[in-house]
């Protein structure tokens, strides 16, 4: 990707606003509470969100952590980094938004610091 990436993150519960883009899920739960049809989503993108067993080791361990939280991004940009034909059309639909316009990727977990989408945003801006 050549040019600058306008990827924001932003809480599942905010509500939508115009500036946001293209809006994608980065969970592999739906979020509590949040009816499909008013969340406003280009696309949930399953296939992008950490494994089930990443996902709970990371909330199982103490998530404010700074150890956690690298092993987590480590752990996670392998996973992304590994072959899958699912992780690569989630990849190819979201590229291609990034290339239209601006994205918001969007994340249930209350840590608006330490979630996976932020970890997604980071792995995207270093390809």
């Amino acid at each position: 990707m050549t040019r600058a990436l306008t990827i924001a993150v932003k809480r599942i519960y905010d509500a939508p606003e115009a500036g946001d883009g293209a809006r994608f899920l980065v969970d592999r739960l739906w979020p509590r509470g949040i009816a499909k049809d008013k969340a406003e989503l280009a696309a949930w993108l399953k296939p992008l969100a950490p494994s089930d067993a990443l996902r709970k080791r990371f909330h199982g361990e103490t998530a404010d952590s700074d150890e956690a939280w690298d092993a987590f991004r480590l752990d996670y940009f392998a996973e992304l980094d590994a072959e899958s034909e699912d992780r690569a059309a989630a990849l190819f639909v979201l590229e291609a938004a990034i290339q239209a316009g601006p994205v918001t990727l969007l994340y249930a977990a209350k840590n608006m610091a330490r979630n996976n989408a932020v970890a997604l945003r980071e792995w995207l801006e270093r390809r």
